[in-house]
């Protein structure tokens, strides 16, 4: 698969780039409705991917090798569902021909995510959400 190819995997939800909490005690992941500071909330589309890596250093490059590591990846991502074997969901913009089908299903946070900077460290509890 060349890197076009891969890139057209991603649904373009915007789930692996809100900010995520994980619990000290269990490892447990919990998503929130606070998105990196790159995500252009109304869309959920990265302001900035091809540079991204130096605004943001921790932002995860995913990759087929990576995959496996990743366990924080939302369920219905499209690399973890074809890593998983379970082939891409019907919403996915490669099936349906529809670059908006992915928020269509509901399932982008485009509109409904807040920036980073507008929560305060200390309250990014509060924010956490079921995706």
């Amino acid at each position: 698969m060349n890197d076009e190819e891969w890139e057209s995997l991603c649904d373009r939800c915007g789930k692996c780039c809100v900010l995520k909490i994980e619990d000290a005690d269990t490892g447990e992941i919990h998503y929130t409705d606070v998105a990196c500071q790159l995500l252009d909330c109304g869309k959920a589309t990265c302001m900035n991917y091809a540079e991204r890596k130096q605004t943001v250093p921790d932002c995860v490059s995913l990759t087929p090798e990576n995959l496996s590591s990743l366990q924080w990846m939302p369920g219905s991502c499209a690399y973890r569902r074809l890593f998983e074997g379970r082939g891409l969901p019907e919403w996915h913009p490669l099936l349906t021909n529809d670059p908006d089908s992915t928020r269509k299903a509901g399932h982008s946070v485009a509109a409904r995510v807040l920036p980073e900077g507008a929560v305060q460290t200390a309250d990014i509890i509060d924010h956490i959400t079921e995706w």
